[in-house]
């Protein structure tokens, strides 16, 4: 089995050696066809930052859902949020409409986890305030 995984290998290297030197390959940023104002790049940009923009969604949603914040880490939507807060940035720098678009709205949605969950914090202290005070009179 090694033996194959090593040939396999040695081939795929080997029949992309070639195409190392050819420039004519390389793909070209042009004008869109289903929309001529956009480049490819932004189209494709746009696409991609769709899933990665709502990956974090089905957590929001089963925590709404829960009306709890058990299973969420809001670390992990902080730091997310401020990594995305610096893509927004780097988009601005670049000029690239699909970067910021898509971090822009990545950015609303993590606050809006971090806001849930600390609503959910609040709610469930209030909880627990109200059966010490109910178990102790």
């Amino acid at each position: 089995m090694r033996r194959f995984k090593r040939l396999s290998v040695a081939i795929v290297l080997l029949s992309l050696m070639p195409l190392g030197g050819c420039n004519d390959l390389a793909p070209r940023d042009m004008r869109s066809l289903l929309a001529p104002r956009f480049q490819r790049s932004e189209i494709v940009g746009l696409v991609s930052g769709f899933g990665t923009t709502f990956a974090a969604m089905p957590d929001l949603i089963a925590m709404l859902k829960r009306r709890s914040r058990a299973g969420m880490n809001p670390r992990m939507a902080l730091i997310m949020g401020i990594f995305q807060i610096l893509w927004v940035y780097y988009g601005l720098l670049i000029a690239s409409r699909p970067v910021i678009v898509w971090n822009v709205i990545a950015v609303l949605i993590n606050s809006l986890t971090v806001g849930a969950y600390l609503h959910f914090v609040r709610k469930e202290k209030g909880q627990v305030k109200e059966l010490s005070t109910f178990s102790g009179a």
